[in-house]
């Protein structure tokens, strides 16, 4: 297993931050528009703001991120955190990066009290699964989302 330098986003990491990025969202299909993008951009780097972004570094190159942020919660006194994207780039696969950032992101809620750290993933992402599945099996809530 490769070890990574994990640590929160800085502002100088925008030109290798936005690669893995954009590989994010062409695994998934989806695109957002370059202001959006921005906007989280800016949103990750405001210590007043909740979006976070922990970046995984091997041999001083970016090659991975996870994107989260706390919210609170009806079900709890602690805010839980939303993993919201994960990502490790194609040439760093297979390292241990990705259960690296989860467990990254486990010990900082540790730390700081957080209720649970949840996500989700596309029900047809396999690879992904087999990582999640060693921390708990999926829960039994099904997602809806109305776009406005």
């Amino acid at each position: 297993m490769t070890i990574a330098e994990i640590r929160n986003a800085e502002a100088g990491d925008l030109v290798d931050w936005m690669p893995l990025w954009e590989g994010y969202l062409s695994f998934y299909k989806v695109e957002i528009a370059p202001e959006i993008t921005m906007n989280s951009w800016a949103r990750i780097l405001d210590p007043m703001n909740p979006l976070t972004s922990r970046v995984a570094l091997v041999g001083g190159s970016m090659v991975g991120f996870a994107n989260f942020h706390t919210h609170l919660t009806t079900w709890d006194t602690r805010p839980v955190c939303y993993l919201e994207d994960l990502f490790v780039g194609p040439t760093a696969r297979g390292l241990g990066l990705g259960r690296q950032l989860i467990d990254d992101m486990l010990a900082i809620g540790r730390q700081k009290d957080w209720a649970s750290v949840y996500w989700i993933t596309a029900e047809d992402n396999a690879t992904a699964q087999k990582l999640y599945d060693t921390y708990n099996k999926r829960d039994a809530f099904v997602r809806y989302s109305v776009s406005l």
